[in-house]
This record gives structure tokens, C-alpha cells and sequence, in this order.
């Protein structure tokens, strides 16, 4: 095992910063699958971060149960020290971040990446920081060829490419006016998440009002033309009988991601163009993105009992009103176990727990079964409701410790084997990018699995 922290520059394929972080040792062991493994284009990985004696030692977890743990050089790199980043950054082709809160942790990474023009994936859900990074390092990202992509996770590759899914489901001439996605965190344990998680969202809270500001001072995003009325809000708790879930309305950066996706194939209709893609490659991402029509995008979180939603309002009411103030953050992040009634804990879940764990993503896209039928005016005034229903699911393993580093590291591999076939550069969304990729058959090959469960007619009285 080499320290390889004060040696000449050397070209790694990946370089995973923040690797003994609780997520980020998952991320390592999940990389080690396919370092140098047959057909991956994964030569060479390197891990990073502050601490050398906790990088080992998440190194030699990964690994079990080989022993001893291969042969990967620890680089030594600290947010707080932008030289020792831009070094990194000039080592590697691409930067996989794992070091969260990314809203305290995540600027300097992504600025050093755009500086050296390297490329950057993350596995962030924080809404606020991922439209920051794109005001601020946008114009720059594509001018060096750096290609930064945030929610490279469960956050929010399940929700960009299940409605994605769900869309193509609507052949001409039915076409989709609403998806809206249902998840349900599983388990047989009484699973405990990590407090980086928790930590995310109590800064999220206190932070609001600066994402509000951040959108209100830019120019409004292109909105997409969709058939029919937008939907009704409807009640914030109800219960889907056909999928045995009580369900909450909320907030979440899965929402705020596909609405950038949308934004962006407004302007593009037929996506961004690879740097060096081919002929054929060009006509394939036309296809694909013909083929995606355009629907509104909502999300609320399901649990099989009303008291386990009640748990989920108690947590969220709780960061909300005591995430505003310093006293009350103070409270929140110091005693997690106890205002999350044991939800989260600086200490995390047991690999038990994260092997008990699963998820299901249902996407029920409702829309109308003949586009030509439908006449402008009754669109124009809103009196259209849709007639017709296709419900589809995503479902695979623990959410964010299993099915995060599955995703990051097949989004990995596309930029390292296919990345002529990728923009060249630019702040996107992990639906610009890989949407039109062989990301999701590379999931469906890892256990996340893909699935149309029903069609139907319905009323529309």
C-alpha cells in the first residue's frame, strides 16, 4: 500500500476523496469489484482524504475478505487546504466526492475539478449546493472540459431514470401530463442511518432561505409544454390502497433535480451532444430523447403504517422548527439518536442492518391515451383530465449504502469507458448526462431492477 501523498504527479482513473467516511468506505469496496476486472475500464484508483490511518483502515474493511487489502495508493487531501485539492485534481481523470455536508465541504472540490478540468461526480442530495455549483462554475466547467455531476446516488439517479422509464412507456399517440413516485425504505431491522445524512438535513433547513435567494436571482428556467392541467395539489397524507402505503408529500432534491433535467431538454430537445461522439451515437441520443416526453414530476414518502408516517412528520417538524436557530441546530446535531427517535446516530447502521434494507420507487404516470382526440382548447382551459395510468417501479437494495455506491461507481464507469459519447463539459444533472447512456441496463445487470406493472383506462369523472 503505497502513501503516495508527497510524490510527482501520477494519472489515476479514479481518485475517491473522503473514502473513510461512513458512505465512502461502501463506495471503495464497491470500486474494488472493478479495479482491473475484464472489459472495466477501471486501471487505476487511488482513495483520499485527511486522516492516512483511517483511509488504511477503511481500505482494509473494503477488502474483507481478502486479505491483506490491495495494493492503492492514500493520498492526503483536505477541503480546508485548496493546494492539496488542486494536486489531487491533477492526478486523476475523475474525482468521485464522498465528503458531506457538501453545502460546508463541497465548493473547493468542485473548483479545483473545474479548475484542472477534470471530471467530478458526487453523491450529494442537497438541493442548495447543486444550483450553486451550476451558477457558479457552469460557464467554466464547459470552457476546461470539466464534467461536474452532483446526485450521482439514491439521490437522485432512481427518480431521473424512473421517469424516464415511466415516459417511455407513452407511445404516440398517448402521451404522459403527470408522474409522480411513491417510495418505500424497507427493512426487517430496525435500521439506523448514517448521521452525515441527518447533518445534510438540518443544515438544508437552516439554510433554506439561501436557496430561495439563489433562485429568485437568476432568470426563471425554461418550463416544458405538457398536455393538460397541471395537476391539483391534493391532500399532504393520503393512502394508495393498490400499493398498501400511507403517503407524505414533501419536499426533496429528487424534485429539484428533474425539474433542471426538464429545464434543460426544453432548451436542447435532443439532449447535449457528445464532445467526440459518433454518427451513430448522435442518431442514438436523438432517439432516446424523442422518445421522453416531458411530465410534472412529484415525490412523497410511503410507509406500510399511518404511526410510521407520523414518525416522519414528528423528525421533520423537529429539524424545522429547531433547525432555524443556532441553539436549536446545536441541539439537533449533537443528540441525533434522541430528536430522530433513534433513527439516526453518529455511529450508523451495522452491515446487518444495511443488508436487511430495500427499496421500491413506484411511478404512476398518468396521462392520455390519445394525444390527437384532445383538442387545445379543452387543454387551453384546463377541463381535460387524464384518461389513461402506467405504473412502473424501481427497486433495489439499501438505499444509501448499497444502491448509492452501485450507482456512482456504473456512473463512473460510463465517464471513464464512453466519455466521447458525453458532453464535454458543464454543471449537469445525472439525467443530461447518462440518461441516454447504458446506465440503467448496467443497474438492472447490479440488482436494480426496472419494471412496467401495469396499464390501464381511467375515468376521468
Amino acid at each position: 500500500m503505497d502513501n503516495d501523498s508527497n510524490q510527482s504527479p501520477v494519472l489515476y482513473d479514479i481518485i475517491i476523496l473522503g473514502a473513510s467516511g461512513f458512505t465512502g468506505k461502501y463506495v471503495v469496496r464497491e470500486a474494488l469489484k472493478f479495479l482491473n476486472s475484464p472489459s472495466s475500464p477501471l486501471k487505476s484508483l487511488a482513495i483520499a482524504g485527511r486522516n492516512n490511518s483511517k483511509l488504511t483502515q477503511a481500505l482494509k474493511w473494503a477488502a474483507e475478505p481478502n486479505s491483506p487489502p490491495p495494493s492503492i495508493p492514500i493520498l492526503t487531501a483536505d477541503t480546508a487546504d485548496p493546494a492539496s485539492l488542486r494536486l489531487l485534481c491533477s492526478r486523476t481523470r475523475l474525482v468521485l466526492n464522498c465528503v458531506g455536508p457538501f453545502r460546508l465541504h463541497g465548493d473547493p472540490v468542485v473548483a479545483a475539478c473545474v479548475e484542472a478540468g477534470c471530471d467530478y461526480l458526487d453523491i450529494c442530495g442537497e438541493p442548495e449546493f447543486m444550483e450553486r455549483m451550476e451558477y457558479s462554475y457552469h460557464d467554466q466547467a464547459v470552457e476546461n472540459g470539466a464534467l461536474v455531476v452532483s446526485a450521482c446516488g439514491f439521490d437522485s439517479v432512481p427518480a431521473e431514470l424512473g421517469w424516464m422509464f415511466n415516459s417511455k412507456q407513452w407511445v404516440y399517440p398517448a402521451v404522459p401530463n403527470r408522474i409522480e413516485a411513491y417510495l418505500s425504505l424497507e427493512s426487517d431491522k430496525n435500521i439506523v442511518a448514517n448521521f452525515g445524512t441527518y447533518q445534510s438535513a438540518v443544515l438544508g433547513v437552516a439554510n433554506v432561505d439561501k436557496l430561495q435567494e439563489l433562485r429568485r436571482s437568476r432568470p426563471r428556467r425554461t418550463k416544458p409544454k405538457i398536455p393538460g392541467p397541471y395537476p391539483n395539489k391534493g391532500p399532504t397524507i393520503d393512502y394508495q390502497k393498490e400499493f398498501g402505503l400511507w403517503l407524505l408529500k414533501l419536499p426533496s432534491a429528487d424534485t429539484a433535480v428533474v425539474s433542471r433535467t426538464l429545464a434543460t431538454l426544453t432548451k436542447y430537445p435532443e439532449g447535449l451532444p457528445g464532445v467526440r461522439e459518433s454518427d451513430d451515437r448522435t442518431e442514438r441520443r436523438k432517439k432516446y430523447w424523442s422518445a421522453t416526453k416531458p411530465a410534472y414530476f412529484g415525490l412523497k414518502l410511503g410507509s406500510n403504517c399511518l404511526l410510521g408516517l407520523f414518525q416522519f412528520i414528528t423528525l421533520g417538524v423537529s429539524i424545522g422548527y429547531l433547525g432555524r436557530s443556532s441553539i436549536g441546530r446545536w441541539l439537533l446535531l449533537n443528540f441525533p439518536s434522541f430528536f430522530s427517535a433513534g433513527w439516526f446516530s453518529k455511529k450508523g447502521p451495522s452491515e446487518d442492518e444495511v443488508a436487511s434494507a430495500s427499496f421500491k420507487m413506484w411511478f404512476v404516470g398518468r396521462g392520455y391515451s390519445d394525444l390527437s382526440r384532445r383538442t387545445s382548447t379543452e387543454f387551453g382551459n384546463k377541463k381535460q383530465e387524464p384518461d389513461a395510468e402506467i405504473i412502473t417501479r424501481v427497486m433495489g437494495p439499501d438505499a444509501g449504502y448499497s444502491t448509492t455506491p452501485i450507482i456512482l461507481l456504473q456512473c463512473a464507469l460510463i465517464v471513464l469507458g464512453q466519455r466521447d459519447n458525453l458532453p464535454k463539459g458543464g454543471v449537469l444533472t445525472p439525467g443530461i448526462v447518462f440518461g441516454p447512456t447504458n446506465l440503467r441496463e448496467r443497474l438492472e445487470h447490479n440488482g436494480i431492477s426496472f419494471d412496467v406493472i401495469s396499464r390501464r383506462v381511467v375515468s376521468t369523472k
